[in-house]
């Protein structure tokens, strides 16, 4: 309740900023006198910033519960891949979503070597992620453009969104704690796979959070089974 709650409270601050200006400034003074792009796109771009800031600390709550550090520099880039599965969409997206979940969690489990993550990578794979994670949620969130309604619908979109992203921590960090105390479950570990292929939004772009680690001259993942 904590988290989405404090997210609710930055969703419904972004809402009166875009929408609640709107209606003072064009009761006022007309709708020339409406927030500009700048304003708007500013304070999307920072409603972002904290819904992400959120939803790592969020994670990190999740991974605390079940015995794993969120300072590892391989949580981080796990805690990433978390919150791509928890807001991805569209089929495609939440299908790449959880190859990369599946991947790290293997990788993990199977004591991978990580030396080469180190603080140069983790932050250029957080920088990337942060990108595309923004243009993702201004695509989903353009409801609190809306007059009057954006203030409700911006507390409710951020509020849904960290729900989302905690269930996905949870499901995430519960199925590789188990599978790192019953290594013998790996071959028969149910995949983490999308089975309606109809759900979602086709505009929402896959995230891989692993690409962005190979790219970043970190371990490439990519080729692991899942």
């Amino acid at each position: 309740m904590y988290y989405p709650g404090l997210a609710a409270l930055t969703g419904a601050g972004t809402g009166l900023v875009i929408s609640g200006g709107q209606i003072v400034t064009v009761a006022s003074a007309g709708a020339a006198a409406a927030p500009s792009t700048g304003v708007v796109l500013g304070a999307v771009a920072a409603d972002a910033t904290a819904i992400l800031a959120l939803a790592t600390r969020a994670i990190g709550h999740v991974a605390l519960l079940y015995g794993y550090d969120p300072e590892d520099p391989s949580e981080k880039i796990f805690a990433l891949s978390v919150v791509n599965a928890g807001t991805a969409v569209s089929a495609t997206a939440k299908t790449a979503a959880f190859a990369d979940v599946s991947r790290l969690t293997q990788a993990l489990v199977r004591g991978k070597a990580w030396d080469v993550l180190n603080k140069s990578v983790v932050s250029q794979v957080s920088n990337q992620f942060a990108k595309a994670f923004g243009v993702r949620l201004t695509k989903k969130s353009l409801g609190k453009f809306v007059p009057a309604v954006g203030i409700l619908l911006g507390g409710t979109f951020n509020w849904a969104t960290l729900e989302g992203i905690l269930d996905a921590a949870d499901l995430a960090y519960r199925r590789r704690f188990l599978l790192e105390k019953y290594p013998h479950l790996m071959e028969e570990a149910i995949e983490l796979r999308v089975i309606d292929s109809d759900a979602g939004d086709d505009t929402d772009e896959p995230i891989s959070v692993l690409d962005g680690l190979a790219e970043a001259g970190g371990p490439d993942l990519r080729g692991v089974d899942v």
